[in-house]
């Protein structure tokens, strides 16, 4: 019988994605952005990367998987995970300077067990809109 405060075994899901977090904050990191926040969450849901390009305030949900039996990470994100993370992203503008910032949303696929061992990055901006609804890609 377990003891009444036992730690839990940590999710080995938990661990991939700050790893695929990690990359992808490096990543973007590399072409200049400024990593301002990591991992906001408020009531209504959580962004996982908040970075500076330029004029503009990217809010970045970072999706991964092992192999691809079940598709492309990115193609996790849908409606409502977007607003989830537009409703978050405006917590965290709120707090931050304001709504009068210009603001993008982004997604980022990591696939972990690609052939060579390397994960494979696949950068989408303006995913989504302010909206939740699907952007450009």
């Amino acid at each position: 019988m377990p003891a009444p405060h036992a730690t839990p075994e940590p999710d080995p899901r938990n661990a991939l994605g700050r790893r695929a977090e990690s990359l992808a904050a490096e990543h973007l990191t590399g072409l200049g952005w400024e990593l301002l926040d990591r991992n906001h969450r408020c009531k209504q849901g959580e962004v996982d990367l908040v970075l500076r390009d330029g004029p503009y305030v990217r809010f970045v949900e970072v999706r991964s998987r092992t192999g691809d039996a079940q598709g492309d990470p990115e193609e996790s994100v849908g409606g409502t995970k977007a607003r989830r993370v537009v409703a978050a992203a405006t917590d965290w503008a709120l707090s931050h300077g304001g709504l009068e910032q210009r603001f993008r949303f982004d997604v980022v696929g990591v696939t972990f067990g690609a052939e060579d061992g390397a994960p494979v990055l696949r950068v989408f901006l303006d995913a989504f809109d302010g909206d939740g609804r699907p952007g450009m890609w």
